[in-house]
Parts: C-alpha cells; structure tokens; sequence
C-alpha cells in the first residue's frame, strides 16, 4: 500500500542522497520524529549512486575529523543494528609523495593525525615497494598509511541510514519532489510536492548538485556547481590483492582502489570541466544519470597512472564513468542556517567526499537545528563564510573549475585561488598595485598581503619552509614600530543600528558593558547559550543610540545573522560594509602624520585610545577611531567610498615625510601576535570560552542585564577550567624553520597536552611564536621550568611559555 504524504510535519529533509538520509536518521534518533524525507525519484539517484565510496578519518581540521571518524564509526554501529550491510572494506588508504613540498604535506598530516589518535604509519619508498610492489616507486619518496581508512558502497550506507531513520520514525518518501519552498514573514513555512501542501517549521536542503537552483528559486544563495567527475574500471586482473589499500598519488591527481578483482582509476584534475556548459541548469529528470565519453581529457592522468601502477598497461577497460559531482568555491562542504530564510538549513556540497563525512555531517546538521547553534570550531563548513555573489554563475562556474582539482592539488600555506578574481575590488587598487602590492581575497575583496621590495615580483612562491614575502614582512613589521605602516582595513565588516533600543538591544547580546556614549569604542564577544563565542567584534558609539559594529572580514554574513537573530523585532540593522573604505595608520609617527593632515586635536588628552570622533582631511569629514591591532599608537580611518583615492594618496604624500610604508595583512597578522591578541576562527570560536581563552576582561560584571550566555558563564567560572590558551616561542628561532601554522601537536613531559591555534615568525623579535590550547593539568610554574615541545613535520622543537606578549608597549597612554 502506497504511503500517503502528511499534511503537516516539523522537519522536511530535502534529498534522498547519503547525506539526507543521515540527517533524517539523526533528527529522529535525537528525539524529532516528526521528521519526513522527500526524495524526486529514488534514494541515491543522484550523484550517490556513483561514488567512489573512499572513507577517511583524518581532516584538514579538529572539527572535520571528528565528522570523519564518527561517519566510520556510525557505519560499523549501524550494520549491525540494522542488519544491512554498508559494504566496509577497510584495507587501509596508502598516500604518496614524489616531490618534497607533498612529502612535507603528508608529514604534517601524519603529525595532525596524533592529535586525535588517528592511526598513521610513515613508510619510506622500500617499505612502501616491499608491502605494495603494484607501484613503480622510481619517483616515490614516501607515504603514509592509514590503516583504519577504505572505501564503502555507497548504495549500501544510503539504504542503511534509511532503514535506520524509518526504525526511528522518521518517514521516506520517494518520487516526490519539491516544487516549491514555501515561506512567511521571512521564515519557512512548508513545501509542496505534487501540488500538495505540507506544512512544516524547518527544512533541510541536502539536495546535491540541484540545491543552488532549488535555493536560487527560493532566493536563497548556495555557492556550489557541478563538474564533469570521471573514473575507468578495468577488466579482471589476475591475482590482484583483495587487500589493497585505496591509494592516493596526488602529485599525478589519481588515485586506484581494488573493485572487485579489477582497478578502479579515478582523477581529480586541475582544470576540470562544468557539467551543463550550455544550460546552466541541472536537468529535473536526471536520474542515474552519465556523460558521454572523453577519453582525451581523461587519457593524460590515465598515462600517469600506467606510469605509476603498470599493472594497467595490459589491462582492459570494462567501464568508463563520467558523471556530475557538485564542488563549492573552497572545497569545503556547505552546513548551517542560511541568512536569507529562518530555520532553512543545507547540507550539501560534499565535493566528492559524500561517504566519508555522510553521518557525521548528518549528525552535525541535526545538532544545530535542535540547538540553534554548534559548540565546534565548523566556520569552515558554515553557509555563512559566503556572499551572494559567490553563487553566480559567472564566478561559481570559473571557479569550481580549479577548486576539484584542490582535493588533489597542493594545499599550500598561505595559498589564494586564481579564478574568479577581481570581483572586488577598491577605489584605490591600481595605486596599490603600483606599489608593488601582492592581493588575496579577503570577505571577498582584493587586499594587499605584502609589498614587493626592489622591483621584486609581487606573487606567491610557495613552500613549508622559508616563505619569499618574509623580507617583505620584515620592512614593514619594522617600519610600523619605527615609523608608520598603512593597512587597508576595508574589507572589515560593518554595520549600524540606530533606535531608542538598541543600547539595551546590544547590552543583551553582547558580555562587555556598552557606553551610549557618543565616540566609546568597546571591544566585547557574543556568545551562544553555552558560553562559547560565536562573535569578536567592537561597537562603537557613533552618536546617541547610534551604533556601529566592527568585526573581521571573513566573518561578515555570520556576525550579521547571529546579530540579526538576537536583535528583537523592528530593529534594523544596516550593512554598510561596501559603503567605507577603512585605512589603518600605526605606528609612533601616525599622530604626527595626522596633525600635518588634519586640524583636528590629537593629543593623548583629546583623543584617548579606546574613542572615536569625525574629523576633517582637505575638507573631507573623516570618522577616525583610536584603536590598534598591531599593538602601537595607531588610529582607523572611515572614508566615504567617493573619497578613498583622494585620502589615500593624500597619505602616500604626507606619508613621505614620516617614511610611510605601505603594509599587507601578513604583517599585521605577526604585529597581532606580538601583540598577543587573539584571532577569531583561529584561536577562539564556539568551542572555546572567554575563560579557558584568557579573555575574561571581556565580560562585564557591572550590568545587570541577563545577556545571552551569561548562566552558562557563571557555571564555567565555578568550575576548573578543562584546557587553557598559551604563548610559546621556540628556543631556536629560525625564519620558516620550521613553519608555525596551526594544529601543531604540543608535548609536556612525552605525552600531548594540546595543539596550536597560531603561529607566525616575528622579525621584530628574531622569535617563532605559537598560540595555543593546553589540557589544564599543569601549572604555570612547572611549564615554566620543565621542556616543552611542538611537533612539526614528525620533528620535536624545544619551546618556551612565555607568560606575557612579546611586545609590551605602552601605546594605549601614549
């Protein structure tokens, strides 16, 4: 008897991939049974069906891992609960190196890997020939094995979920697809199917390749897009091991898994190719659906991949695949609230990994929804690091071009894409370029990273060693403290609420006590309801009940909805980002800059750190807020758009006479370091508290008023803090050697105490520096006194705590 579709539900999940179908599990596994999935044709009609199936464990990321490792192990719970197989086949996965950038790559991979007691073993190229002699190891250096990691089949682990969700309650529908979201007030309100109307409260879009058009109906916007994915499996070859590892030789973008008794090759190219070049559009009706053949853009990796494994050089090919797999603009999924709509949800753009993250991702999106928020650094995965434009077709499809082959590609420190550029850019970038400046994006914007010296070429080289901007770095670390540096800050988010409320508005939402003081800059947090801090940010007093907030570029689309969320209904809050250009001045000679500019007053007496007021350069009302990121005498410039060319080379002008640099954010990322401020998405996040991160000064305990997250911090303050962020340098400090970046394992005493968050080389101080979080199990006095060590690429540094900044001016009184 043929099930008949609810008039009403809580949750509609929209796709009957691998992914909605977990998310439909873990809605009814954690208490929401009211929970239906709509599927238009069949479960994993899609682009599941024809997944490769690789699972790995290790992420780029703490977070991402954790995803990974719950995945394969809710396979292995399930089967068994369940009774349907998800097709394990966990031979182990085998990476190879053939250059040193991708040896020091999987080094440090393998040292992350420690960090959450992933298993990953070292061999050197005649380990690796003696336990897998199916490689030509002539180019090998080495690899790493990942015992636990394999490959499933894709059609067993969908059906698995959906036989789970359905033993929870929830309810799978197939050919039912969605005509239409529906909405009210801004907020979801239902969908319908077949021209029925089911009511609901949330949806979750986990549709695949067809959710940019569906969210695109909807006026929602989901930056992914699909791209031509291709494999060949070969006919039988004899005596193949059943044993074999997945292997992945990334310096030639193949990789082979037994399939079988045959090979499977798959590639992931650097320039692929966008599925539906002339349409745009992914076809409705596009079920279990194939390209034709193309032999000659895949034959190239084909011929690496002979080279490699000459195996395959006798071997038949029984079955050349070509089908559609959605990539987004940086190869990391897409999971979250979107802004546009309330309680609309995605969890899509897997790009290629679909299998392997499937139930975590699921279990991810089913926390949030219930919750309203995740206690777990995931910004890398939330909706909201996008903009609108990042979904057009004109950049999505350029880019997605490039970003498949990342999987495969080298991933780079300090790396910037090189499609879809230019897209913003400001008033004022030929003057920058002019000075040699080398641009990244930035919340979407082209902004300096460093200036070239001595008619040097301003582009990246890059390494994990030494980096060739460091003598860029230098000169304007230098300068800054010297002399003065000029920032562009513009691409730093903005926004204004002007009401009678929003003093008392902001006061709920925000830890630190806001002044309705005309011209008081506060630098404060917003929290979630557990304490951890989803937001960093200033609120400056622009006028009576007149205010603006600042926070990082990267974060824009977040800290605009969370704010807005939070924000009681018929305040307004206006993003004026795009409207001001925002230049940076720091340094000792920044105040004698400025009087040579302007007649305004700016002594330490009229114009204290921490306040704002407008002045007037060459006619031109100014906004100017004393504030410094880099840790000296330093003021922020708001410039209305119009005037930003003007201002600035009437800068470059004034500037000669103090030997004004010009400086990248490379530089302020060290001088911040020095400094020791800390990074949001870096060194704190809704994983962390502002107790375990030291930023208690933050937290007012003056106001009265019951903000947001506030219980939760009086619970943690009761209790012993569980880990605790740090500052160590190392005790040989050598630029690039090694390089600090992040997720570095920290050892006390032969065991692993914690990771880092940051890590930088300041010229300044001749120090390689590090910011990170330890288990708070031991005093401040025995790290003192005792070794402690940071892992880099499978070798130990000898580290020092240091218990202050490396730099302790005294700009604030200056």
């Amino acid at each position: 008897m043929e099930k008949k579709l609810p008039n009403s539900t809580k949750v509609v999940v929209i796709g009957g991939g691998v992914v909605g179908c977990s998310v439909a599990y873990h809605l009814a596994k954690f208490g929401w049974k009211d929970t239906i999935l709509l599927e238009r044709d069949q479960l994993t009609s899609g682009t599941t069906w024809h997944a490769a199936g690789l699972v790995s464990q290790l992420g780029p990321t703490a977070a991402i891992t954790k995803i990974r490792k719950y995945t394969l192990d809710l396979y292995k719970k399930l089967e068994k609960e369940v009774n349907h197989s998800a097709g394990l086949r966990l031979n182990g996965a085998l990476s190879i190196a053939q250059n040193k950038g991708r040896w020091q790559e999987l080094q440090r991979q393998a040292t992350t890997a420690q960090l959450y007691d992933v298993d990953v073993r070292i061999l050197d190229k005649n380990q690796i020939k003696k336990d897998y002699p199916i490689i030509n190891t002539d180019e090998v250096i080495g690899g790493i094995l990942m015992p636990g990691d394999g490959a499933a089949d894709p059609s067993g682990v969908t059906h698995m979920l959906a036989k789970a969700a359905r033993k929870e309650g929830a309810q799978i529908f197939e050919k039912s697809p969605v005509d239409e979201i529906l909405t009210k007030n801004g907020k979801i309100s239902g969908v319908k199917v077949n021209g029925q109307e089911i009511e609901c409260e949330y949806i979750v879009l986990a549709s695949g390749m067809w959710s940019r058009q569906i969210g695109e109906k909807a006026g929602v916007s989901i930056p992914l897009y699909p791209a031509e994915h291709f494999y060949i499996i070969t006919e039988p070859i004899e005596n193949l091991s059943k044993t074999l590892p997945v292997i992945r030789d990334f310096d030639n973008r193949t990789y082979i898994k037994e399939d079988a008794g045959k090979i499977l090759v798959g590639i992931f190219e650097g320039n692929s190719i966008p599925a539906w070049d002339k349409t745009n559009k992914v076809p409705e009706d596009f079920s279990f659906g194939e390209f034709q053949e193309n032999f000659e853009h895949f034959e190239p990796y084909l011929a690496s991949a002979i080279k490699r494994f000459p195996v395959l050089e006798s071997a038949g090919i029984r079955k050349f695949f070509s089908g559609p797999e959605s990539f987004t603009p940086d190869t990391n999924t897409l999971l979250g609230e979107v802004p546009e709509v309330k309680n609309f949800f995605v969890c899509c753009g897997l790009n290629s990994i679909g299998i392997g993250s499937g139930g975590g991702v699921g279990k991810v999106t089913a926390e949030w929804l219930m919750t309203g928020h995740i206690n777990e650094d995931i910004f890398s995965y939330d909706i909201k690091r996008f903009q609108k434009f990042h979904s057009e077709l004109g950049f999505i499809k350029k880019r997605i071009t490039e970003t498949l082959g990342d999987l495969y590609g080298m991933h780079w420190p300090f790396k910037q894409h090189k499609t879809s550029r230019n897209i913003k850019t400001l008033p004022h970038h030929d003057n920058l370029k002019s000075f040699g400046a080398c641009f990244g994006v930035s919340g979407g914007y082209e902004r300096p990273m460093w200036f070239a010296l001595d008619g040097e070429k301003a582009e990246y080289e890059y390494s994990y060693n030494y980096q060739t901007w460091y003598p860029s770095a230098e000169y304007e670390t230098n300068n800054t403290i010297k002399n003065v540096g000029l920032f562009d800050l513009t691409p730093f988010s903005k926004f204004e609420i002007k009401s009678d409320k929003a003093h008392n508005e902001l006061q709920k939402i925000c830890t630190a006590n806001i002044k309705n003081e005309p011209g008081k800059c506060v630098y404060t947090h917003m929290l979630n309801s557990d304490g951890g801090i989803e937001t960093d940010l200033t609120v400056v007093c622009v006028d009576k009940n007149h205010f603006r907030i600042i926070s990082s570029a990267a974060t824009r689309e977040r800290d605009k909805f969370h704010i807005k969320k939070h924000l009681s209904k018929n305040i307004e809050l206006k993003d004026v980002t795009d409207n001001l250009c925002v230049f940076g001045l720091f340094g000792p000679k920044s105040r004698d800059l400025l009087k040579t500019l302007s007649k305004d007053n700016f002594e330490n007496d009229q114009f204290r750190f921490g306040f704002a007021k407008f002045i007037t350069i060459d006619g031109v009302k100014i906004w100017t807020q004393r504030l410094s990121y880099v840790g000296e005498l330093g003021y922020e410039l708001y410039v209305d758009l119009k005037y930003t060319k003007k201002i600035y080379e009437l800068l470059i002008e004034k500037g000669k006479d103090f030997n004004l640099s010009n400086c990248g954010m490379h530089a302020m990322d060290i001088m911040r370091m020095e400094s020791g401020f800390l990074h949001w998405g870096h060194d704190i996040s809704p994983e962390e508290n502002q107790y375990q991160s030291g930023l208690t000064f933050t937290i007012s305990n003056k106001k009265d008023i019951n903000f947001i997250g506030k219980d939760a911090l009086q619970k943690i303050e009761s209790k012993k803090i569980d880990r605790r962020f740090i500052m160590l340098t190392l005790k040989d400090s050598k630029p690039g050697s090694p390089l600090l970046l992040h997720d570095e394992p920290i050892y006390f005493k032969g065991k692993i105490i914690g990771r880092t968050t940051s890590g930088n080389y300041s010229f300044n101080f001749k120090k390689n520096l590090a910011f990170g979080y330890i288990n708070n199990t031991h005093s401040t006095e025995e790290l003192l006194t005792s070794d402690i060590l940071i892992e880099v690429e499978k070798q130990k540094y000898q580290a020092q705590l240091i218990e202050k900044p490396l730099k302790q001016s005294n700009f604030k009184n200056i």
